[in-house]
């Protein structure tokens, strides 16, 4: 690459990052730095229904992707409690006024969720200027024309028995969109060409899962093969790596190539929660081992199998399974499902306090402006201030419970409960 070539090249990636970390916008699942922190000021601290609402627009069907913001528009997807209709809305930031609902997919027979934990509508769509991304694992995935709502190019031939329901959302890098189709039958990555959708690469998962009969059916349930991870782009040591959590392993590619770089075994399934980088180590969740889950932290400049010799720490007391952790002051914080809050030391993993507040959890938590909030399934949003101990600074309860993980842009919360989307805002 002669130094003309490079300079563009860095040029583009300098935009699109400054783009993504507009804290105007929240462009993705975990917004724009994809870690739960949103760099912006004048945030309420206290809401209700009554008290710093400035709209509440109720939102059909049974979904839990989480909305993102760009420009002027607020995108999200639905679908109908059974799964045979997968669409996509668009709401004008300022007034909450839906300017598109629109039907993408229809699906003959969608396979039966089996609990209640997830949705036909789980993946959080992705944006950037003009378009935007959504998907819904192997029922479709599409492009829209963000002005016209026209649609761009449509997918449905991408295979995945999510077994569950899918619930991975996908990553814009760069000119790919990257997705996880980790299920029971099939587990791999695929990058489509931003612009056509065709496939640029596929990465399938080199672990042994240990649980095939010969003719390739699983002997267990598929529960042990399935996993919900959103991959993550890092930059080590001048060179990008894909950090990319499925069930029994987390994988390191080459995001151009697909080429696998390092794995970790870990012999869990099931991972959602987002995974956190710093320093050279990311901290991925394992997902279910047995009846709990594990957080490794792992450094992230090895080759092949490197079980053994990049896992620096393991932490498996109250791990969440679904909710993704932040990263405050090289500390992590983590909800479990079940309320209880962990503070532990980055570097180490070293637990530094634990503590207990109201409600469940499935939608992750955010850091804004000194503060951390967690979004419970019962609707209380419990803020807190990070430091040495739990301290709890308001406690705000919305009419219905929160399964989508929240977006911050501007001076707002643009919150999804089961029944509506709010803006939040002094």
């Amino acid at each position: 690459m002669n130094l003309f070539s490079r300079t563009a090249s860095l040029l583009a990636v300098s935009i699109l990052t400054a783009a993504f970390q507009d804290s105007s916008n929240w462009p993705e699942y975990r917004g724009p730095r994809r870690d739960g922190t949103a760099e912006v000021s004048a945030l309420p601290l206290t809401w209700s229904e009554g008290e710093n609402i400035k709209w509440k627009t109720a939102i059909h069907g049974r979904a839990w992707s989480s909305p993102v913001v760009y420009g002027d528009q607020v995108w999200l997807t639905t679908a109908t409690e059974d799964g045979r209709q997968l669409s996509v809305l668009c709401l004008d930031r300022a007034t909450g006024e839906i300017l598109l609902d629109r039907r993408l997919f229809e699906i003959a027979k969608p396979r039966p969720l089996g609990n209640r934990v997830n949705s036909y509508a789980t993946p959080s769509p992705t944006i950037e200027e003009g378009r935007v991304y959504v998907h819904f694992g192997s029922y479709g995935t599409a492009a829209l024309d963000t002005e016209t709502f026209e649609v761009i190019w449509q997918r449905q031939d991408l295979p995945c028995d999510h077994w569950r329901g899918p619930a991975s959302s996908p990553l814009l890098w760069q000119d790919l969109l990257i997705l996880h189709m980790d299920g029971a039958d099939v587990q791999y990555a695929v990058a489509l060409h931003k612009v056509s959708g065709e496939n640029r690469w596929v990465a399938f998962r080199s672990a042994d899962y240990g649980d095939l009969e010969e003719d390739g059916r699983p002997k267990m349930s598929g529960d042990f093969r399935k996993a919900y991870n959103t991959p993550l782009v890092i930059e080590f040591q001048g060179r990008e790596q894909l950090i990319s959590p499925s069930a029994k392993a987390v994988y390191s590619y080459d995001p151009r190539t697909g080429r696998e770089l390092w794995r970790v075994r870990h012999g869990g399934h099931s991972s959602a929660a987002r995974t956190l980088y710093s320093r050279g180590i990311v901290a991925i969740n394992t997902g279910y081992v047995g009846s709990s889950a594990e957080m490794l932290g792992i450094r992230v400049d090895g080759r092949g199998d490197v079980t053994e010799s990049k896992v620096v720490w393991r932490y498996g007391r109250s791990v969440p399974l679904r909710s993704s952790p932040v990263l405050v002051d090289g500390r992590v914080y983590m909800v479990s499902n079940d309320g209880v809050v962990s503070s532990i030391d980055f570097l180490s993993g070293r637990e530094l306090w634990k503590g207990r507040i109201p409600g469940s959890y499935s939608a992750s938590m955010v850091f804004a402006e000194g503060r951390i909030h967690f979004f419970s399934e019962e609707g209380l949003t419990t803020v807190i201030r990070p430091g040495d101990r739990l301290e709890v600074l308001a406690s705000n309860q919305l009419d219905s419970g929160f399964m989508a993980s929240p977006a911050v842009a501007g001076r707002a919360f643009f919150l999804r409960t089961k029944t509506h989307l709010y803006r939040v805002e002094e």
